[in-house]
């Protein structure tokens, strides 16, 4: 058992490449990073499995993802571009402009609550393929260029997000339970997906900042479903039934800019947002085009596909016939590369 006072190695270097500690040169507490030789040395490149031979991550960057399922990158989206995108999300949530296809999602005490306006309404925006300056963010060459590390050259957007996270009603209903995405997905190999999450404004523990449990991608997906919170739970949001409340987790504190990078697998989720204001965030999901459907028939996923499956009928009704495999083809698009399998 590791001592509380003293970080074992991974935890050294989770903490010195998340910026939350500096190396020091007195042989006390953390110690610099190793060379790349000495990194490649010890873990030979063709034993990775969750990132591509590429000239972009550094053998740290990539040895810190092989261990953890997840890297913060920072300062890599520009202001410019995120306050572009705060501003279509303002003509969204005031039906300024309709995007075939988006999804407009309101916070469970809102939707209880009485009429209220705009912004402070929608908690999330998902499937903004269609919305060509959101899409933007998916195409960034920045971004692209690090997603190729986890997918290869033919990328494929899933799924796309922005996140409005709303001040907390007391009643804990902002909080996101800890999930893996690859419960939502019919397509595999898991280490061919990966998500860019990009903080849109200063993130921490006060307005609800990720947190996540490092390692946890190296196991196998847990059954989900919704957790039994007083207060409610949103739409979609189900949570791990089981796992181990012992887990080290980290809480990623990021600012305006920054993005993190993780695995489909990697248990995560959000804290309330205790502030008056609101988190935002802008997110896709990236997956190789070479992947492959799945049939989710007999799986712990069989509850997210029966709930997806009847979200469809009711927005089109019920002589609409429309198979999991064929939500997400419909959801997706090309950004770099060929479109094979996906």
């Amino acid at each position: 058992m590791q001592s509380r006072t003293e970080p074992g190695p991974a935890v050294g270097r989770l903490r010195l490449l998340l910026g939350h500690l500096k190396p020091n040169s007195t042989g006390t507490g953390l110690t610099a990073v190793s060379t790349s030789a000495q990194i490649y040395a010890a873990n030979p490149p063709d034993k990775f499995c969750y990132t591509l031979d590429n000239d972009v991550l550094s053998p740290e960057q990539r040895l810190f993802y092989e261990e953890n399922g997840f890297l913060l990158v920072k300062n890599l989206v520009s202001h410019e571009d995120l306050d572009r995108f705060r501003k279509e999300f303002e003509r969204l949530c005031k039906k300024e402009v309709k995007v075939p296809g988006l999804v407009i999602a309101k916070d469970i005490t809102v939707v209880k609550s009485e009429y209220v306006a705009e912004e402070s309404a929608v908690n999330k925006i998902q499937d903004f393929m269609d919305d060509e300056e959101l899409f933007r963010y998916c195409r960034l060459p920045q971004i692209l260029k690090l997603v190729a590390c986890f997918t290869g050259p033919n990328i494929m957007a899933m799924h796309t997000m922005l996140i409005n996270k709303p001040p907390d009603s007391g009643k804990m209903t902002s909080r996101h339970p800890l999930h893996q995405d690859l419960h939502y997905f019919p397509f595999r190999p898991a280490n061919q997906i990966v998500c860019a999450w990009t903080a849109m404004e200063h993130i921490d523990r006060n307005n609800g900042c990720l947190v996540v449990l490092p390692g946890t991608h190296k196991g196998s997906l847990k059954k989900h479903a919704y957790p039994a919170w007083e207060g409610g739970v949103n739409k979609m949001y189900h949570g791990i039934q089981d796992y181990d409340p012992s887990l080290p987790r980290v809480h990623l504190v990021m600012e305006k800019g920054d993005t993190v990078f993780f695995h489909p697998l990697l248990v995560h989720g959000s804290g309330m947002n205790r502030t008056e204001g609101f988190r935002k965030a802008i997110s896709c999901h990236y997956a190789s085009s070479d992947c492959n459907y799945i049939d989710v028939g007999g799986t712990s996923q069989e509850n997210i596909a029966s709930e997806i499956k009847q979200i469809v009928e009711k927005r089109y009704g019920e002589d609409v016939t429309v198979s999991f495999k064929d939500v997400w083809k419909f959801r997706s698009r090309l950004v770099q590369g060929q479109r094979i399998n996906l």
